[in-house]
């Protein structure tokens, strides 16, 4: 315990000295987020000064070992580390799914080449991965995958296309299942990793009705991807991909870890004469700590190896309710108001437009509906349909 404790007044003195001011205050924006990658875009300058910083230490990901980039914290400094962040209102200093989704994969299914190979370089930063697995009739049900990858030699052949691929124009790199055997569903799926840059990959953005364009189509047109990219066995990349997908339902849910304090609009609405909005907000912060304790036992039940399978499922949908429910109130609170779509005032509708946004924290991931059906079946032990 005395080990700790030095080590939490080392952590807070050395964030203290550390970590830029501008860096302890709110994200406002997608774009106000640290993505990194081989050409990246700052809002600010210290967004690189605080990512950078972090990464010499590995405090990008604090509990992955230090051979591969990380901090090689335990699991009890880790939780300090993010105790006194938060105390400090630090930013998260890189935003990635290479560290929330692909990491964990290649920690558990990649070679050792494959882990020092990409490892480092996602914790300091230096390449941004996207995710393939959506297709065209290929969502809920993505065993049903048709993205094809021929075997020639020492290499594959891809062809095909993703969809809903977030930030796939702006990514360096991709994990993305195609499939290698035609004859079976789950046990004919490989899990590859290649460069976006690759000769024959395009990709073309969508529209959302938020005005934005997260997500994008994206194309394989005889892509050619060495066998070394491979994680995983042959045939076996469904196991990587339900793996990694636990993960990811894990980073959905942490939508709904924020409280409501600091948006304008609720804390005007707090000071409002309206009780029944007011006891909304209420119950909103309740539920919200609620969650916020059961997922620090769930990460800690996941880290462990003690968590149950479908908990990724019940976490990510009460997560992305509960941000459902947040930008709810937010409207609620901002009225009319709220809904202004252009205006510096509003900055430019960022609230009506994360609104908007938030509809899709129901889909992405596996829908509710579908994490609904994995909670009743693996969970509560009810019979199927």
């Amino acid at each position: 315990m005395e080990d700790l404790d030095q080590f939490r007044l080392e952590t807070r003195a050395w964030l203290e000295e550390n970590c830029p001011a501008s860096m302890r205050e709110p994200v406002r924006s997608d774009k106000d987020a640290t993505w990194g990658g081989r050409n990246p875009v700052f809002a600010h300058p210290d967004q690189k000064v605080w990512m950078d910083r972090m990464g010499a230490r590995g405090w990008t990901v604090p509990d992955w070992p230090a051979a591969y980039g990380g901090g090689g914290l335990s699991a009890a400094e880790t939780k300090i580390l993010r105790e006194e962040m938060a105390r400090l209102k630090c930013r998260n200093p890189l935003n990635s799914f290479g560290i929330s989704m692909l990491g964990p994969a290649l920690l558990k299914y990649g070679t050792e080449e494959q882990k020092l190979e990409h490892l480092p370089k996602i914790a300091r930063g230096e390449i941004r991965w996207c995710q393939g697995y959506s297709e065209p009739g290929a969502g809920s049900d993505l065993a049903g995958l048709q993205t094809s990858a021929e075997d020639a030699g020492d290499h594959f052949i891809i062809n095909g296309q993703k969809v809903w691929t977030s930030y796939a124009d702006q990514a360096d790199w991709i994990f993305c299942l195609v499939r290698t055997d035609k004859t079976v569903k789950q046990a004919g799926i490989s899990f590859l990793l290649f460069d976006m840059a690759s000769e024959g990959v395009s990709t073309r953005p969508i529209l959302l009705i938020s005005g934005y364009s997260p997500f994008c189509e994206t194309f394989f047109d005889n892509v050619k991807v060495p066998k070394a990219n491979l994680l995983g066995e042959l045939n076996k990349g469904w196991d990587v991909a339900k793996f990694l997908l636990g993960h990811e339902r894990e980073m959905i849910s942490g939508f709904g870890l924020a409280g409501t304090g600091g948006d304008p609009l609720i804390e005007a609405a707090r000071l409002g004469l309206d009780p029944i909005l007011r006891a909304q907000i209420a119950l909103f912060e309740v539920r919200s700590k609620a969650f916020g304790a059961m997922s620090e036992k769930f990460i800690d039940e996941l880290k462990s190896g003690k968590a149950h399978p479908a908990q990724p499922s019940m976490m990510k949908y009460y997560g992305t309710e509960l941000n459902k429910a947040r930008y709810e109130l937010m409207m609620a609170a901002g009225g009319s108001d709220a809904l202004e779509w252009e205006s510096g005032a509003s900055n430019h509708g960022h609230a009506a437009r994360a609104w908007l946004r938030t509809k899709g924290n129901s889909i992405e991931g596996g829908t509710s509906e579908v994490q609904l059906n994995i909670v009743a079946k693996r969970i509560l032990d009810l019979p199927g349909a």
